[in-house]
């Protein structure tokens, strides 16, 4: 990999890569633009008044976009088999970070939750970052799940339940049940036996049973998503005011910078309820292209998946589809009082740097699976025939290349 092509914007082999990853690439690229245009009118009232610069949120997140890009860059320009073979190391290097996290006195607290440990004067958000390592690491697991002895199907077993565990602990439900959702589809997609899958969505409700018999504050937003006007005074203020912002919004919304609900009425605007800015801008119109620009990325995805050469690689893209596209809908399902309140996310759009790191990594490991999916193999024809009669066809009961 050439230094040039860590450019962010800037990449001169793009005209040689496939269709579908040059597509993906821009789709990308539109996705991010937008994203930190809405991401500047939703942050900017509140960054005047909190901080006396309009801009502060959004210089800081075009800084981590930028960080971003390189990381994009350079796993477009990576070899799939080398991003794989670092995956473990990632995980369990995340994993001593979600552990630290947890250490009284490390983490740093923000409304009540411990998600963050600073590395210098840098917030770190592991249960972020770490997406897209576990997208790798469970492309290998499940993708080489027959080859794999016991032993090692039960420590990465472990490590991943480890994973969630440390992340619902912070607490942090919602991105527990968005890893746990993204590892379960990535496992369904492989073949994994259905005995494995049904236990361990059962063990997955029985943990968030029990996080929210013990967490008051869940089974409040549970009740009050049932019926937020009767609580628009309590927990159910945020997804009130975000209904107000959706439907404020009309059929060609107000207009870009024109939010009203974002004034000080709409909580978390920048991060948790960008969507209800986004709509209240752009109405119902921009809403719709919004969620078919969505589809067609997922749609894009789904295709990469199906043409990639190896189950593992079509893991890797399934993944990546949960976590943008998932995470998306379940975002502006949230927004609009489909699903109860949580704490994650849209991807691109909300104000984070560990969220815009690990999305765009993501997206880049998309687009690399869809650079290999459409390199043909060729046989060159200068070689004498008898060289040719004596290759050996591919042994098709051997795994997948990657590393457990």
């Amino acid at each position: 990999m050439k230094l040039w092509s860590l450019i962010p914007l800037y990449d001169a082999s793009v005209s040689q890569w496939s269709w579908e990853a040059r597509l993906l690439r821009w789709l990308t690229l539109v996705w991010l633009g937008v994203g930190l245009l809405v991401l500047f009118s939703a942050s900017y009232a509140n960054a005047v008044s909190e901080l006396g610069d309009g801009t502060y949120y959004f210089k800081r997140q075009l800084l981590w976009l930028l960080v971003g890009l390189v990381v994009f860059n350079a796993v477009v320009h990576t070899p799939l088999h080398r991003c794989l073979a670092i995956a473990r190391w990632g995980v369990l290097a995340l994993l001593g970070l979600l552990l630290l996290v947890l250490v009284p006195g490390l983490g740093t607290t923000v409304n009540g939750a411990t998600r963050w440990i600073s590395i210098g004067s840098i917030p770190i958000q592991p249960s972020e970052l770490i997406k897209p390592f576990l997208i790798l690491q469970g492309a290998i697991v499940f993708g080489r799940w027959n080859y794999l002895s016991v032993g090692k199907r039960l420590f990465w077993l472990g490590v991943l339940v480890l994973i969630l565990g440390c992340i619902i602990l912070q607490p942090n439900l919602s991105t527990t049940a968005m890893c746990g959702m993204m590892l379960w589809l990535m496992a369904l997609a492989a073949g994994i036996p259905y005995r494995i899958l049904l236990g361990t969505a059962g063990g997955g409700l029985l943990l968030a049973g029990l996080s929210l018999t013990f967490k008051a504050y869940q089974r409040r937003r549970i009740l009050s998503f049932l019926d937020p006007w009767g609580a628009m005074s309590g927990d159910g203020y945020q997804l009130v005011q975000s209904l107000l912002a959706v439907g404020s919004g009309g059929v060609w919304g107000n207009g870009f910078g024109l939010s009203q609900q974002k004034l000080f009425y709409l909580p978390i605007q920048d991060s948790d309820f960008i969507f209800a800015v986004f709509a209240e801008e752009f109405g119902f119109v921009g809403s719709v292209l919004l969620i078919g620009f969505l589809i067609t990325y997922g749609t894009l995805a789904l295709r990469v998946a199906m043409n990639a050469r190896s189950i593992i690689s079509q893991l890797v893209a399934i993944g990546v589809m949960v976590a943008l596209i998932g995470q998306s809908f379940i975002n502006i399902a949230v927004a609009t009082g489909t699903l109860p309140t949580t704490g994650l996310p849209l991807p691109l759009f909300s104000y984070g740097g560990s969220s815009a790191i690990a999305s765009l990594m993501a997206a880049g490991l998309l687009v690399r699976v869809a650079r290999e999916g459409s390199q043909a193999q060729v046989i060159s024809f200068s070689s004498p025939p008898r060289s040719l009669r004596s290759v050996k066809k591919p042994n098709k009961s051997r795994p997948s290349p990657g590393t457990s």
